[in-house]
C-alpha cells in the first residue's frame, strides 16, 4: 500500500488534468448506468394494449423509479401517446443518452492517457536525473542492463499500473456506484440478494496475490537479466568473435530466455484463475438474481415483469466493475514490483555531494597536496594505503606500476568520483571537499585510454561541456590537437556525425577529438589515463604533439604503462599494492635498483627485441631516438 500510494503521489503535478479526467468519468458512468435504465419505460410502452389508457406506472407515480423516468424521459417524450409513437421517441432519446454518453467516453480516455503519459514522463525524467547524480560507485555495482532494465521495461509496466489500470479501477468505482444507486430504485431487495456472491470475489484473491507478488518480481529480475545479457554481448560483440565464442554466449542467452519464459508462464497462469473464478460467481450471481427475481414478481408482486428485466440487463452493470475490482490485485502486481525496483534506484544515495559549506572552486595557486590518502571499495579491502605526496603548481607527475596498483583510483579522488576513507586531498591547503562538486571537476580535464565520444557531430563532441563556444574556437582548438585536417576531410567536416562511441573513426582521430575538448575548456589541472596506449606510431606522434601544445602553463597528472612517454615528468610515483613504494625523476628511479628500474629494462629490452633501438641505461642512440613524451 505505501508503494501504491507512492506511486500515486505523482499524480499531483497533473492534478486538474486528473480531476477532469475523474469528473468525466463520473458522468460518463452515471448516463451508462441510466442507459441500461431506459429498457423499462420502453418494455412498459412496447407491451401497453393498443387501445385504452396508458399504465398508471408510465404516466404516474409516487416511487422514485417512476420519477426518475417521468422526469427525464417523460418530459423529453410523450409516453401518453401511441405506443408507435412513443416508442419512436424513445429511441430517439436513448440515442441521444448514448451520444452524450460517449462524448463523456472521449474526454475520460483522452484526459486520462494525458495524464498516464504526463506521470510516465515524469518518472524517467525523475530516475534519468537522479542516476547521472549518482556516484561511480553505484555504477561500478550496477550492471548497464539492469539500469537500461529499469528505465524501460519497469518503467512501461509502471506506466500501466498509474495510467491504464488506475483509470479503469476509477471508471469501474463510478460504475458500480450508478449501477448500484439505480439497482436500489428498481428494488432494494433484489439488490441486496446480488450481493451475496461479492464478498467471495472480492476475498479470494488473498492467497493469490502473495504468490503473485513473489512471481512478478522474478519475471522482471529475469528480463533485467535478459536485458544485461544483450547489452554486455554486443558491446564486446569483437571478443565474442575474435574468441569464437558465439555458441558460448547463445547457449547463456537461450538458459536466461528460457528461465524467463517459465517464470512469466508460471505468473500468468495464476494470474489466468482470475477471469474463470470472477465467471464462475457472477454466474451464481445471476442464477439467485433469476431464483429471487421470480419469486418477486410472480408470487409477492413487488416487482413488475419490465422492471426485473431492467434489473438483469443493469446487473451486467453491477457485476463488471464487480468482476474487474475483484482481479485488480492480482493485475497491479507487475506494476508494483516495477515500481519498487524503480523506487530503489530513486532512493540510491548520492555520496559524493555538496556539503552545506562548499564553495567554488578558485584555481590553483600553489601545489596539490595528497595527505595520508586511503581508499577502500569495499569495508575492510583498501585499494589504497597512506599515500602522500605534492604536486607544484604546472609540474608533471606521473604514476607508474602494474596493473591494479591503484593509479586510476588515485586519480578518480582527485576528480571526486569517490571519496577517500581516510587522509585528503588538499588544493592550496583546502580540503577538496570543501569545494562544490561542479566548480572542483570543471577545473580538470581528463584524457583516457577509452575516449568517450556521442552519437553527435564533430563540432557538438569537441564543445562538450562548452555549450556556448564558438565556432571559431572550436576550430582553434581542433587545430591545437592536430584534429582540423582530418576533420575537414570528413564528408561534411565539423558536422559529421562521428557514430555511436566515434566508431566512424580511427582510435587516433577519436584521442585528438578528446584532446581538442580538453584545450576548449582550457583546464588549469589537466589527467591523461593511458592517453596513447592503445595507439599506433603515427597516431601516437601526432596525439603526442598535440599533448605537448596541450601541457603549457598546466598542472598534470600522467598514468602510462609506457615508460617512454614519463621520462621527462618532473616527479614519477611507482605504485604497487595500493603503496607508494618509489619516487623521483626518472634518471634517479632507474640509477637505483627497484620496480621501476626493473619495469623499464624488461619494456625496453623488449622494444629491441622487435626491432626498435635499446634504449637502456648505458645504450648509445642519437637525440632522434629519444621518445618525445611528456
Amino acid at each position: 500500500m505505501k508503494t501504491y500510494l507512492r506511486i500515486l503521489g505523482y499524480l499531483k503535478a497533473h492534478g486538474w488534468v486528473f480531476a477532469s479526467a475523474v469528473l468525466a468519468t463520473s458522468i460518463f458512468a452515471f448516463l451508462d448506468a441510466f442507459s441500461f435504465l431506459l429498457v423499462i419505460p420502453f418494455l412498459r410502452v412496447l407491451f401497453t394494449e393498443t387501445e385504452g389508457p396508458a399504465p398508471e406506472a408510465v404516466s404516474t407515480g409516487d416511487d422514485m423509479l417512476d420519477r426518475i423516468l417521468n422526469g427525464t424521459v417523460g418530459r423529453m417524450v410523450d409516453l401518453e401517446a401511441p405506443p408507435q409513437e412513443a416508442i419512436y421517441g424513445i429511441i430517439l432519446f436513448i440515442l441521444g443518452i448514448f451520444a452524450l454518453k460517449n462524448v463523456f467516453d472521449f474526454l475520460k480516455v483522452y484526459l486520462m492517457a494525458r495524464v498516464q503519459q504526463g506521470v510516465t514522463r515524469d518518472l524517467r525524467d525523475g530516475v534519468y536525473d537522479h542516476l547521472v547524480d549518482l556516484d561511480m560507485a553505484f555504477f561500478g555495482k550496477t550492471k548497464m542492463g539492469q539500469i537500461l532494465s529499469r528505465l524501460t521495461y519497469d518503467v512501461e509496466q509502471l506506466r500501466v499500473l498509474v495510467a491504464k489500470e488506475l483509470g479503469k479501477v476509477v471508471s469501474s468505482v463510478f460504475e458500480f456506484a450508478a449501477a448500484v444507486y439505480f439497482a436500489f430504485v428498481i428494488s432494494w431487495q433484489l439488490t441486496l440478494a446480488a450481493f451475496v456472491v461479492v464478498p467471495f470475489t472480492m476475498g479470494i484473491w488473498g492467497p493469490l496475490i502473495r504468490k503473485l507478488k513473489r512471481n512478478d518480481q522474478r519475471v522482471l529480475s529475469s528480463a533485467a537479466d535478459v536485458n544485461a545479457h544483450i547489452q554486455e554481448t554486443l558491446t564486446g560483440i569483437r571478443l565474442v568473435k575474435s574468441s569464437s565464442t558465439e555458441e558460448y554466449e547463445r547457449g547463456r542467452f537461450h538458459h536466461l530466455t528460457l528461465r524467463y519464459y517459465r517464470r512469466f508462464l508460471r505468473s500468468e497462469k495464476l494470474r489466468a484463475l482470475a477471469s474463470p473464478i470472477t465467471e464462475m460467481l457472477s454466474a451464481i450471481g445471476t442464477v439467485i438474481l433469476l431464483w429471487f427475481g421470480a419469486r418477486l414478481v410472480l408470487v409477492s408482486g413487488s416487482l413488475t415483469g419490465e422492471e426485473f428485466i431492467g434489473f438483469l440487463v443493469l446487473s451486467m452493470k453491477l457485476y463488471s466493475p464487480v468482476k474487474y475490482l475483484a482481479k485488480f490485485p492480482a493485475l497491479i502486481q507487475p506494476g508494483l514490483v516495477g515500481a519498487e525496483r524503480i523506487f530503489e534506484f530513486l532512493d540510491a544515495p548520492i555520496e559524493v555531494e555538496d556539503s552545506e559549506a562548499a564553495r567554488p572552486f578558485s584555481g590553483l595557486r600553489e601545489e596539490i597536496s595528497f595527505n595520508g590518502v586511503g581508499f577502500e571499495y569495499r569495508p575492510g579491502e583498501p585499494v589504497l594505503k597512506d599515500i602522500s605526496f605534492k604536486v607544484p603548481r604546472g609540474s608533471v607527475v606521473a604514476l607508474v606500476g602494474p596493473s591494479g596498483a591503484g593509479k586510476t583510483t588515485l586519480l578518480d579522488l582527485l576528480s571526486r568520483f569517490y571519496d577517500v576513507t581516510e587522509g585528503s586531498i588538499s588544493v592550496d591547503g583546502t580540503d577538496i571537499r570543501d569545494f562544490t562538486v561542479r566548480g572542483l571537476r570543471s577545473s580538470l580535464g581528463i584524457v583516457s585510454q577509452e575516449t568517450v565520444l556521442f552519437h553527435d557531430t564533430v563540432r557538438a563532441n569537441i564543445a562538450y561541456g562548452n555549450p556556448d563556444a564558438t565556432r571559431e574556437e572550436v576550430e582553434r582548438a581542433a587545430e591545437a590537437a592536430h584534429a582540423h585536417g582530418f576533420v575537414s576531410e570528413l564528408p561534411e567536416g565539423y558536422e559529421t556525425v562521428v557514430g555511436e562511441r566515434g566508431t566512424e573513426l580511427s582510435g587516433g582521430q577519436r584521442q585528438r577529438l578528446a584532446i581538442a575538448r580538453a584545450i576548449l575548456r582550457n583546464p588549469p589541472i589537466l589527467v591523461f589515463d593511458e592517453a596513447t596506449s592503445s595507439l599506433d606510431t603515427e597516431a601516437e606522434r601526432l596525439v603526442q604533439q598535440a599533448i605537448e601544445r596541450l601541457l603549457e602553463g598546466r598542472t598534470v597528472f600522467v598514468i602510462a604503462h609506457r615508460l617512454s612517454t614519463v621520462q621527462r615528468a618532473d616527479q614519477i610515483l611507482v605504485l604497487d599494492q595500493g603503496k607508494v613504494v618509489e619516487r623521483g625523476t626518472h634518471q634517479e628511479l632507474v640509477s637505483t635498483e627497484g620496480l621501476y628500474k626493473r619495469l623499464y629494462e624488461l619494456q625496453f629490452s623488449d622494444d629491441a627485441v622487435d626491432g626498435e633501438p635499446d634504449r637502456t641505461p648505458g645504450s648509445k642512440s642519437s637525440p632522434g631516438d629519444r621518445p618525445t613524451g611528456f
